[in-house]
């Protein structure tokens, strides 16, 4: 019974880490300006300029 809680408890923890920030989020903004602009896609540069530049 113990081995089945910390394997929920892991799983629960894995799904929360692998979620992605919100587009327009502060955290969002900040990490596509860590990324090269090169990389981005043509719908990540429309985001940012909507969420982050015009706000």
């Amino acid at each position: 019974m113990k081995s089945i809680k910390l394997f929920g408890l892991l799983g629960v923890v894995y799904l929360i880490s692998a979620c992605a920030p919100e587009i327009g989020s502060d955290v969002w903004c900040a990490g596509m300006d860590k990324k090269a602009k090169g990389d981005w896609s043509a719908n990540e540069a429309t985001d940012y300029a909507k969420h982050c530049v015009f706000k």
